[in-house]
């Protein structure tokens, strides 16, 4: 398994230099006035384990494992990523802006596979976002965040007020589309992380719900 999977790697970082972003624009939504400074993903703030089915679909090559997200205070959650057999692929603690290696797979210890998850989970797991212009269409409520030349549009159901979609852009070239199914604003049952600009999706299905 891990042979493909840090070829894979290293293929997407030739194959990503030939592949066009598509330039993201909000269809279908109209400018609204909004009282929110400030919206969460609250999705994994809750002290309890968040334990995943994960499974990685990189350029036709499929894995799959056991995916535990810890928060371990306000700023700072730990991963760690396990095979389907219970060996430990990788582990490692993130927030905004720090990322601690604990223990890495040597197989998996290249730069690139790193970076890639590392970014990733940045996305994921960041909570706070200020809200630059705000938006709705009929189903959802749609909060722009700018930071940078990075933006965030965030999704919140009108029916059940819950984060949907969170759509990651950087240089108004879209991304990571992060697409949610919850009941609950601090558990997502599931989530489709999907990449833009190169073949790589995740998927992660819940096993144990926080309460």
């Amino acid at each position: 398994m891990l042979p493909f999977l840090r070829q894979s790697f290293l293929y997407s970082l030739i194959l990503i230099l030939a592949v066009s972003c598509k330039t993201y624009t909000l269809t279908e939504a109209r400018p609204v006035s909004s009282s929110e400074k400030i919206v969460e993903n609250l999705y994994f703030s809750s002290g309890e384990d968040y334990v995943y089915k994960c499974q990685m679909d990189i350029y036709k090559n499929h894995v799959s494992g056991i995916l535990i997200i810890k928060k371990l205070n306000e700023t700072t959650h730990r991963v760690a990523l396990t095979s389907d057999f219970g060996n430990k692929l990788i582990d490692f603690e993130i927030s905004d802006d720090s990322f601690k290696l604990n223990y890495v797979l040597p197989d998996l210890d290249k730069k690139i596979v790193i970076n890639f998850l590392k970014n990733d989970f940045q996305q994921l797991l960041k909570r706070k976002y200020q809200v630059s212009e705000s938006f709705e269409n009929d189903h959802a409520k749609i909060y722009l965040s700018k930071i940078e030349n990075k933006s965030y549009y965030l999704f919140f159901s009108k029916e059940n007020g819950l984060l949907k979609q969170i759509i990651h852009t950087k240089n108004n070239n879209e991304k990571i589309d992060f697409t949610f199914d919850a009941k609950k604003p601090i558990f997502a049952d599931s989530l489709h992380l999907q990449h833009k600009d190169f073949k790589i999706n995740i998927k992660l299905f819940q096993i144990t719900e926080t309460e």
